[in-house]
Order: C-alpha cells, then sequence, then structure tokens
C-alpha cells in the first residue's frame, strides 16, 4: 500500500498545519483471537476520516465473522499449526476475501497460545499478513483490560458516568475489571472457566486443568481422567465457581480457597457499582446466544453465576460482543512530524517499530508537578498493560499542559524516569511522544541537563492512546522529519466512543 493510499498526513509544530492527504480512508482490516479454548476473526471495513490533525474511525462494519474453533493442539500441548491454517484457509474462502486484499489487523494471542513455541508455529501461519499486522501477546492483565474495551464496558462507563464492572468468563480464566471514565481502575483475574473440566459423549473426563483438579478436591470429589461425571457432581462444581467469581468482584479480603485460584492481585476498588456486563465463552450462555453443549461446564457455570450474580442486587446489562470481546482489527495511518520541535539523539537509534504506547493520566495542570505521582502512575500503567517486563522500548504520550519552565520540565524529566526505569535498561531508548510542540524540549532537557545515557527520542504534534503502536522512522535528511507510522487496535465499541484511529 502505498502512502497515499493510507493516508499520509504531514505534522508541524503547528498541529493546525496539515499538509497532504485524503479526507477519507477505506481499509480492510481483520481481527484475530486464538486463545486456549477457541479461536476466531472478523474482517471489517474501516472508513478513516479525518479531524484536525488525525483520522477517527467514521464507520465500521464487520463483512465476515468467522466460525469459532476449538483450539487444536498437538500431543505436545502446542498448537497445531497445520490444522489452524486449514481452518483460517477454509474460513477466508467461506467469506469470499482473498487475504491478499487485507490492508492491516491485530493478532491477539491469549493463554496457552502466547507460549513462545505456540506462537513461533502462529507466526509461521500468517507469515504472509505478518508486515500488516500487530501481533499483541496478551497474558492475564492484558487480557482482561482488552475484555473490558472489546465488551464496551469502557464506553459503558463513559456514557453512563456508571462504574461497571466486566466479568470475562473463558475457557480456563476469568478476567474482571472494573471501568470508570474510560478507564479500568482495577482488575484480577482467577482459575475459573467453562472447559477447565471438559468429558466427551458418554460424559468420561477427557481433560483437566489444576484448577478443577483442585475444586473437586475442595468439594471432596474423586475425579479422575477417564472417570464417568454426574449431574450433581457438575453442579456443585458449577456453583461452587460461580461463589468464587462472584467473591473475586467483591474488595474484600480473599479467603484462602479464592487466594488458591487468584491469577492477579485480587480487587480493592471499594465504592458501590451496580452494573455487571459478562464477556467471554462463557456470556453466550448467559445471553442465550448458545444451546449446544460441548462437553464441558460452561453452561451450568453460566446458570450458576447469573442466579449468584442477581442475590447481590446488580443489574446485568448487555454487552456490545461476548464470546468475540476482542479486538475488530487495526487502522494505520502514516504522518510526519517536524524536524524542528523533535530530538533524537544518536540519530542511530532509529528507525523503531512496532512500539507499545501507554498514555496514563498524567498529573500535569499543577503550577508545581509532582516527579513521584507521574512516576507512579506511570509504573501502574506499565503493570497493567503488561509492559513492565517488556524486552523492547515502549513509547510515552505526553500531553503537556501549562508553560515548559525549567522546575516543571525537571519534575517532569525526574518522575519519567523513576516511571519508565523497569523498560530503560542501558541498550534502551526513552521514547516520547507529545500533543504539542516541546518535544525537542523535553529531549533536550534530558540529554544535556539530565546527562540521561539513553538514547532519546522525543517527537510531538501527534494524538496517541492506549492501545496504540507506532513506527519511527529514520531521519529524512532533505526535510528534517521523521516518518511516524501509528497502528491503533480496534474494539466493538470504538467507534461509538470517537476514538482516534
Amino acid at each position: 500500500m502505498s502512502e497515499e493510499q493510507q493516508g499520509g498526513r504531514i505534522f508541524f509544530s503547528n498541529r493546525g498545519r496539515i499538509l497532504g492527504g485524503d479526507d477519507e480512508i477505506e481499509l480492510r482490516s481483520v481481527g484475530i483471537d486464538i486463545g486456549s479454548s477457541t479461536t476466531h476473526f472478523i474482517v471489517s471495513k474501516i472508513v478513516l476520516e479525518r479531524l484536525d490533525s488525525r483520522y477517527i474511525v467514521a464507520e465500521r462494519e464487520a463483512l465476515y465473522h468467522s466460525d469459532i474453533l476449538l483450539t487444536p493442539f498437538n500431543d505436545n500441548n502446542e498448537i497445531d499449526a497445520e490444522k489452524l491454517k486449514s481452518f483460517f484457509d477454509e474460513q477466508y474462502r467461506k467469506s469470499g476475501i482473498d487475504a491478499s486484499t487485507i490492508d492491516t489487523g491485530a493478532l491477539i494471542l491469549t493463554g496457552v497460545a502466547s507460549r513462545r513455541a505456540n506462537a513461533r508455529a502462529i507466526g509461521e501461519v500468517f507469515a504472509g499478513q505478518a508486515g500488516g499486522l500487530v501481533a499483541v501477546s496478551a497474558g492475564d492483565s492484558l487480557e482482561t483490560v482488552m475484555a473490558a474495551y472489546g465488551s464496551g464496558a469502557i464506553a459503558r462507563s463513559i456514557r453512563t458516568g456508571q462504574v461497571v464492572v466486566n466479568v470475562d468468563i473463558g475457557g480456563g480464566t476469568c478476567k474482571i475489571a472494573v471501568c470508570e471514565d474510560g478507564r479500568v481502575v482495577d482488575r484480577t483475574a482467577i482459575d475459573i472457566g467453562g472447559r477447565i473440566l471438559v468429558f466427551d459423549d458418554d460424559r468420561r473426563i477427557i481433560r483437566m486443568e489444576e484448577a478443577a483438579r483442585w475444586l473437586a478436591a475442595d468439594l471432596g470429589l474423586e475425579l479422575e481422567i477417564g472417570s464417568v461425571i454426574n449431574t450433581d457432581t457438575v453442579d456443585r462444581l458449577a456453583n461452587r465457581m460461580a461463589q468464587l467469581v462472584v467473591d473475586a468482584i467483591r474488595p474484600l479480603p480473599p479467603g484462602a480457597d479464592l487466594v488458591e485460584l487468584l491469577r492477579l492481585d485480587p480487587i480493592t476498588f471499594s465504592r458501590p457499582f451496580n452494573v455487571v456486563t459478562i464477556s467471554g465463552g462463557v456470556s453466550e450462555y448467559v445471553y442465550a446466544r448458545e444451546k449446544q453443549r460441548f462437553g464441558d461446564i460452561a453452561p451450568d457455570l453460566a446458570e450458576a453465576f447469573v442466579k449468584r450474580l442477581k442475590e447481590t442486587g446488580v443489574t446485568i446489562e448487555l454487552p456490545d460482543e461476548g464470546i468475540r470481546a476482542t479486538v475488530v482489527g487495526a487502522s494505520q495511518y502514516t504522518s510526519q512530524v517536524s524536524g524542528t520541535t523533535i530530538f533524537v539523539s544518536p540519530e542511530s537509534v532509529l528507525p523503531l517499530r512496532n512500539i507499545p504506547v501507554i498514555a496514563p493520566p498524567l498529573p500535569l495542570t499543577a503550577d508545581e508537578l509532582d516527579s513521584g505521582a507521574i512516576a507512579e502512575i506511570i509504573r501502574k500503567t506499565l503493570t497493567l498493560m503488561e509492559l513492565d517486563q517488556r524486552e523492547g522500548p515502549v513509547a510515552l504520550f505526553v500531553p503537556w499542559e501549562g508553560s515548559a519552565s525549567f522546575a516543571r520540565l525537571r519534575a517532569f524529566c525526574t518522575g519519567v524516569l523513576e516511571g519508565m526505569a523497569p523498560v530503560l535498561t542501558e541498550k534502551r531508548p526513552i521514547v516520547l511522544a507529545g500533543d504539542g510542540d516541546l518535544g525537542g524540549l523535553i529531549g533536550i532537557h534530558l540529554r544535556d541537563e539530565m546527562q540521561v545515557a539513553n538514547a532519546v527520542v522525543s517527537i510531538d504534534g501527534l494524538e496517541l492512546k492506549e492501545f496504540d503502536y507506532i513506527d519511527i522512522g529514520a531521519i529524512l535528511e532533505s526535510a528534517g522529519a521523521v516518518p511516524v507510522v501509528i497502528k491503533s487496535l480496534l474494539f466493538p465499541a470504538s467507534a461509538a466512543l470517537g476514538r482516534a484511529a
């Protein structure tokens, strides 16, 4: 795809000065979700319209929803790449869409699918599309946040002003996100899911996860691979699991039984809420979108959980998406930022590709900035987005407010260095991207005033947000500018929010 087709734009320090580019761009995007239990994808048409200095999603049309495949594994508990490829080939044939016509998209790996060996096999399946896909390996925390966006809980918290709790119950885990004012303010995850115990048509157990073994022992049940499971046993397991999920939502000290199953720290959010949305595979039974059984306890868990949840007095709302509460793809456009307001040292650090962006609510309004508060919110965001252990660089979006006095710059830069410390080894660059024209000043302060040894890339004139990924090209000698490609993950509720693409 050429730069013109992508919607090329030139940014200067004055964001009102925009040269070139189309007012409307149409992309074909794919969102692929490969998890421990299920695999599926969506092909969408994305229409972007230019608004001031950025493009926003003006229209999104789902062109094809794939069938849902039980993720195939081989005897080594690794993804069966051949079966996976056959599934995608068949689905593209059924859709009438040529995979080569996909402009961009997102590939999300969760649970067991995100393990290194599995990721390698999956990468081979999508090798032909690798350049156009944003690949994200999501652990418990990031998957929880993504489910909150994909289910529409984030959008609902903005639209209604309410605290919304999204409970995403999949095959192996349950992710809980507390959403307020368009952000996930607390989250947890537990080893509860609809397929932690699987049986055949004769009700003989053919797979048991460790969580199922723990629950069975906790209930005094004797369950083994090959044993027959009866209806009463399924009911007891489902009710125990449902109660544990309800307990995990509450800001109470977790009991010993819940602690055994927690995958993240327990919920501490203590303000009242009364709206719950449910997503994930089990939600298909909650909202009666699925009636067929697949040899697991998902239907029983759904029934038991709704009953327990209603007893607490909360309102259960319909999510925007259930089992497909994931990204619907990605959009991308190309822009350039002016070389007169950026700072890159040394220039050899560029190009950089697929840098994830964090956009925390930085406290930048006060006359005197609190470096400790800045550091804390950055650290929390890195952890929430599972970037604190990332091997590569992370970009921090800086929506600067107020004056750029020496004292304010010093406090800000100090907070950035402290907060970004987990991802700032000596070989990793500091990457800052602002929305104003202070990129050069911030970069100079880091290098000259604070004597930072890391490479520094400080650019500006951009609008970035969570789930953006950026490519920063080498400096163009003729223009003194760096080309920046911004790739944004899109969720089912994105367009309703008017999120920049």
